[in-house]
């Protein structure tokens, strides 16, 4: 797969520099490249404890991305998902180790103890004072003797780093950083393994499948369970955490992966805050990268219990960007909507023929939404199908509330209620061709001719006109011949639509945007849903 990077052999000291060049001047790094990548403090003065994490690269922001005031003192980076070496480890604390000491807060694997220990006895013989601490809080493995250390460490960087910064001695940090990884379990799960620059993908998990419990280097999970929904992942993975939530305040770290997009994690950080099962999770931190596993498209979560001292700890503010900051869960605020912007709920009235045709035109929409889609695939954004379906689909619900046997409200009721429903332009658009038609009828048009008025409306609001490839394609020739009967409207339109595949070049909507070779010979998806909505009904009539 495609990755913006140079050289695989350059990528983690690439990403080191880019990380300095931007930070401000706040960070340093020692001058040992390639074998030895140290991001430090540049305002350090070794009069405090300095912290010193660090592993694998391809977990950004962790490490070094935590390196500030109130964090770390210190990153050792490695190569992708490899340990650095006891060298590069030995620098870290010979670089920033003051008098007070250091700590050295490692993840539980088997490179990292083994290159950290090595470097924490040899450092001890030049006469530092070092203190190391093995982090191991995933809960996925519970047979195995040497849980791995996971995002949960983001605990420990940030308990011990206000700890540090407040000027606490080596001993009551540490005790600290050790109290918080015996209280702490983190578990995640995704729907991918990740991407490891120059080796081929690994399809582990198949389409429609989530893993469970994988590790954040790709490692196989627990197990593997079909995939249903955000709340359905959310719940699996608070299951196997709800035994280690105890009876008092918790924290949560909601951390993403890799790839997970911002909007999937607010819908999972809703489910998270919402679940009977975290009832006593009243603190979080995210949703947000925190320790990745370069591109996995899953989640973790991580808990931990709260008290007033752990608490401030983790409120302390610190200077790393990366840092989310920990919030209260609380629910969501919700104010009145300004007056005038209140909808008028229109009087219901009964006409099952009116009724009845609408339904009609909901189904034909809703049926249609696959194929719509992927025509507005070649022009658009892929999502026409899908934002009438969901208009259709609420129009349809709220049909009972319609004052069906009044044209003139009916029009007005329903422009109102796409105006809510539908998004994008497409419902501004459709709430002003109603609107206008309702006007009309009012002022006596027969439905007709006070359709053409609202399409005359949205033309001028709009500016868009037959010819501009757009939906008024089909739906004005539909309109002109709609009096000579509805076949003849549907013939119409299903003529104008097919017109807009020999269109090179549109004039409104998002396929303006799109080349001329991207556009000839699929017809213009607005256009065809109105085509299919006026077949459908001539259809049936």
């Amino acid at each position: 797969m495609p990755q913006f990077i140079n050289e695989k052999e350059t990528l983690v000291t690439d990403a080191i520099d880019g990380l300095l060049e931007t930070s401000g001047g706040m960070l340093a790094r020692l001058d040992g490249y390639p074998h030895i990548k140290v991001v430090c403090r540049a305002d350090w003065d070794k009069s405090k404890v300095a912290l010193i994490s660090g592993g694998g690269s391809g977990h950004e922001p962790a490490h070094a991305g935590f390196v500030g005031e109130g964090m770390l003192t210190a990153a050792v980076c490695g190569e992708v998902f490899a340990s650095p070496s006891v060298d590069a480890v030995l620098a870290g604390i010979l670089a920033v180790t003051g008098p007070a000491g250091c700590l050295l807060i490692v993840k539980n694997y088997t490179g990292d103890r083994l290159n950290f220990g090595l470097a924490a006895e040899r450092a001890r013989a030049f006469g530092h004072k070092v203190s190391m601490v093995v982090v191991d809080d995933d809960i996925a493995l519970p047979d195995l003797p040497q849980p791995r250390g996971v995002a949960g460490t983001l605990f420990v960087h940030k308990i011990a780093g206000a700890l540090a910064q407040a000027g606490a001695g080596l001993e009551e940090v540490t005790k600290a950083a050790e109290t918080a990884i015996t209280h702490m379990a983190s578990i995640g799960t995704s729907l991918d393994t990740c991407t490891v620059p120059g080796s081929a993908k690994e399809d582990r998990i198949a389409p429609g499948m989530a893993e469970l419990g994988l590790g954040i280097h790709g490692e196989a999970g627990v197990q593997q369970v079909v995939f249903k929904n955000a709340k359905d992942a959310m719940d699996l993975v608070l299951e196997k955490l709800e035994p280690k939530i105890g009876s008092g305040p918790h924290v949560a770290i909601l951390n993403n992966l890799g790839s997970t997009t911002p909007l999937e994690m607010s819908v999972l950080a809703h489910e998270l805050a919402t679940s009977p099962k975290a009832k006593n999770i009243k603190h979080m931190i995210g949703p947000a990268p925190l320790m990745t596993s370069l591109d996995m498209h899953g989640f973790s979560v991580s808990v931990l219990p709260v008290d007033d001292l752990n608490q401030a700890h983790l409120e302390a503010s610190v200077g790393p960007a990366a840092w989310p900051g920990m919030n209260a869960v609380s629910e969501p605020a919700v104010r009145p909507l300004p007056d005038g912007l209140s909808p008028i709920k229109p009087i219901p009235s009964a006409n099952p023929k009116t009724k009845a045709v609408l339904e009609q035109c909901c189904d034909l929409l809703i049926a249609a939404e696959a194929e719509l889609n992927e025509l507005d695939a070649k022009s658009g954004d892929g999502d026409t199908g899908s934002t009438l379906t969901t208009a259709a689909k609420a129009l349809k619900g709220s049909l009972d509330r319609m004052p069906l046997a009044d044209p003139t409200q009916l029009f007005r009721a329903v422009g109102e209620e796409l105006s809510q429903t539908m998004g994008g332009s497409s419902g501004v658009i459709l709430a002003i061709f109603f609107g206008a038609a309702g006007d009309a009828c009012a002022s006596g048009k027969p439905i007709p001719k006070a359709l053409l008025a609202g399409l005359e409306r949205i033309s001028e609001v709009g500016g868009a006109s037959k010819g501009d490839r757009t939906m008024i394609d089909a739906l004005e020739p539909a309109l002109q011949a709609l009096p000579d009967g509805i076949a003849n409207a549907a013939h119409a339109a299903r003529e104008g639509a097919n017109a807009t595949a020999s269109m090179g070049r549109a004039k409104a909507g998002r396929a303006s945007y799109v080349p001329e070779e991207n556009l000839i010979g699929h017809n213009d998806p607005g256009a065809e849903a109105v085509a299919r909505l006026f077949e459908g009904l001539a259809k049936a009539m």
